[in-house]
């Protein structure tokens, strides 16, 4: 038997103030931080203390919730672009039904800092005065204008970003050796769960190479910039690999335990749409990691030479980049996003030759 907690990485002073709200009436809770910092897991640690009234990691009811298959632990993640009215209105419907099995229903909201204007008014009273029975726990990476009234209306508890000190020493733990733990670290971008998946990676190395040479590639032609893209489609490809050998491993383990008790209701449509959820997200984490090697490239260039006739060019491109890298998540095509970027963005050559003249 361990500490529910026990598992959140570089995050004791969250920690401190979840294990004292879980002792108030407080109803409405609103968890801000990075990708990556260990927020989703909090809120089921949290929801599990709430609904146990223990921070033991050992009970039925703690290892459902943990693997988001708890009947009275509501989940919701947007479905397209950002959660709207419509699963709004969905969220309220939820939260006026009585729990199945605990005291009390949680639910817990994804990504709320991308939730709309009109989900957010929708929500609001709800959200204020919610119904007895039931906790609200909203997760967000920052804190965005739309969630001025709610942020108003909740007990805020945020979340740093991770150092990579921490990440390498929980990937220690892991058993990860420790030249590994610290190389995974400083590429994970203060993501633990990405630091997990870059450890089994075998294709780091090459996939951050292949972003690095986009500048040197690139010639000012259509036909260059569809041979790119393709490129960097291949490398995601070969970065979800770890990750789709980790799902056949957990739904054969899904299979081999509904053969051994005959369960109903396996939860497998929740497994199967967590896993179609868990592999965008990789692919967006690695599309951005990724680009943001691309503009450190020209970056690096107007280090060299702050004064180049090519600056606005430079500076235009690295601007171009961070408008593509937040853009995704927002239901984008990958590979229009990127022909649309790549189109726009200078070749090395051209840039290289101008710092030369110079």
């Amino acid at each position: 038997m361990g500490s529910i907690w026990s598992k959140i990485v570089g995050q004791d002073r969250a920690v401190e103030k979840l294990r004292h709200f879980a002792t108030t009436n407080v109803q409405s809770f609103l968890f801000v931080g990075p990708e990556g910092c260990g927020k989703e897991y909090a809120a089921r640690a949290f929801a599990s203390t709430l609904i146990t009234g223990s921070d033991s990691d050992s009970s039925r009811e703690a290892d459902l919730i943990l693997r988001g298959e708890f009947a009275d632990v509501n989940e919701i993640f947007r479905v397209g672009a950002a959660v709207d009215k419509e699963e709004a209105e969905s969220i309220v419907t939820q939260s006026s039904t009585t729990p199945l099995e605990a005291k009390v229903k949680i639910i817990i909201i994804h990504e709320v800092h991308l939730m709309r204007d009109s989900a957010a008014v929708r929500l609001l009273k709800t959200i204020e005065e919610p119904a007895p029975q039931v906790i609200f726990i909203l997760l967000a990476d920052q804190l965005v204008p739309s969630l001025t009234t709610i942020n108003s209306r909740c007990v805020v508890v945020n979340f740093a970003r991770l150092r990579e000190s921490d990440i390498a020493s929980a990937l220690v733990a892991d058993g990860v050796f420790p030249a590994t733990a610290e190389s995974v670290s400083k590429a994970s971008q203060g993501n633990l769960d990405r630091a997990r998946m870059l450890v089994t990676d075998n294709y780091l190395a090459r996939r951050q190479e292949a972003f690095a040479n986009i500048a040197s590639k690139l010639d000012g032609t259509g036909a260059a910039v569809y041979k790119i893209v393709a490129d960097l489609s291949d490398h995601l490809d070969k970065a979800a690999e770890a990750l789709e050998t980790m799902h056949e491993r957990e739904l054969t383990q899904l299979e081999e335990r509904v053969a051994l008790t005959g369960e109903r209701g396996s939860g497998r449509k929740v497994i199967a749409d967590r896993h179609k959820r868990e592999l965008r997200k990789l692919r967006t984490d690695e599309l951005r990691s990724g680009l943001s090697i691309f503009a450190g490239v020209y970056s690096d260039l107007l280090t060299q030479d702050p004064e180049t006739e090519s600056g606005d060019e430079i500076i235009a491109a690295v601007a171009a980049i961070h408008k593509t890298i937040s853009a995704l998540g927002l239901n984008t095509n990958e590979d229009l996003a990127l022909h649309a970027l790549l189109l726009r963005c200078p070749p090395l050559s051209t840039l290289s030759a101008s710092l030369q003249l110079q």
